[in-house]
């Protein structure tokens, strides 16, 4: 099965867990609000501190330097462990595994049963047993390795959109709210080998249908500017709302995938980030680049209070 088909079995799953999000997404009306889900949410994934009690995985490959002691625990647990993210002031709060790609059934690790690319976690937990909330996953095909420069420049990951809020149920908070936004910008994703940090930068509802004009989910090397700026031309064309972070060619990016919607229409609703950049600093917007736009509309605002001021 190729990657659409994925995409389109994988929506009809979240769409039986989320129902319509949409529904129980609740707006703000002003800046000081404060988000709070409808549905209470069981408390983020707390991380291992202490190494795993058997059934414990061993043979992954030997650890290379510079292998968090985090991966090192984790990957005697489950060998497809590839990370850890975080939303602050969100429920996502999870490991991360890498989809093994195409199952054949001689694998007794993954059950002895077909798998094609990108399902195995659609409704496996992090311990492989079933669990239709599954688990939240990285594209098979991503390179999130040890060495950045061989790291995809946007790393997928997928997640259902469920109705208790957990996975990607909280995503739905950022639908049409920018003052949501303002409470979550940041997003803590960690390799195996390093921790970064990304500033969200944009989001849309888009088709989940080959042919979109946006297959999103086809686009994690973009290594040319010319695929990197249809990318983000394409985002800001379907995006709910502008954050105005500055974006460049170079820059590494997030998507974060979830269903929106009924299943009939077959969307998708995806939060993009691109990790910081030098100077940058996370939790402080104010050392954000922010696009020419936005600083100049800053800058002319400034101009106006100081001439009210003067005048007053």
């Amino acid at each position: 099965m190729n990657k659409t088909c994925k995409i389109i079995s994988a929506c009809a799953a979240f769409v039986l867990a989320a129902g319509l999000g949409v529904a129980a997404y609740k707006s703000l009306d002003t800046e000081e609000d404060i988000p709070t889900p409808l549905i209470e949410a069981p408390p983020p994934t707390e991380a291992p501190t202490e190494p795993p009690t058997l059934p414990a995985y061993d043979s992954f490959e030997a650890s290379p330097d510079g292998m968090t002691e985090m991966a090192k625990i984790m990957l005697h647990k489950n060998k497809d462990y590839a990370g850890w993210i975080k939303i602050p002031n969100t429920y996502v709060d999870y490991p991360l595994l890498k989809d093994p790609g195409e199952i054949s059934e001689d694998q007794p690790y993954y059950g002895n049963e077909f798998y094609d690319p990108n399902h195995f976690y659609l409704h496996k937990n992090f311990e492989r047993n079933y669990e239709f909330a599954g688990s939240l996953f990285i594209d098979y095909r991503d390179n999130f390795g040890a060495v950045e420069e061989e790291q995809s420049e946007n790393i997928l990951i997928y997640g259902h959109n469920m109705l208790n809020l957990t996975m990607f149920g909280s995503l739905r908070n950022y639908y049409n709210d920018y003052n949501f936004w303002k409470t979550a910008p940041f997003i803590e994703l960690s390799s195996n080998y390093a921790d970064y940090d990304y500033v969200v930068c944009g989001n849309a509802v888009t088709s989940g249908y080959k042919e979109s004009d946006f297959v999103y989910w086809d686009m994690e090397e973009l290594d040319t500017e010319e695929s990197f700026d249809f990318y983000m031309d394409k985002l800001k064309e379907k995006c709910v709302f502008d954050p105005e972070v500055d974006v460049k060619f170079g820059d590494k990016l997030l998507t974060l995938s979830t269903c929106y919607g009924a299943s009939e229409a077959n969307m998708r609703f995806i939060l993009v980030a691109r990790r910081l950049r030098d100077g940058e600093e996370a939790g402080n917007m104010d050392s954000i680049e922010r696009t020419k736009e936005y600083r100049e509309r800053q800058k002319k605002k400034e101009k106006e209070q100081k001439k009210e001021k003067e005048n007053s």
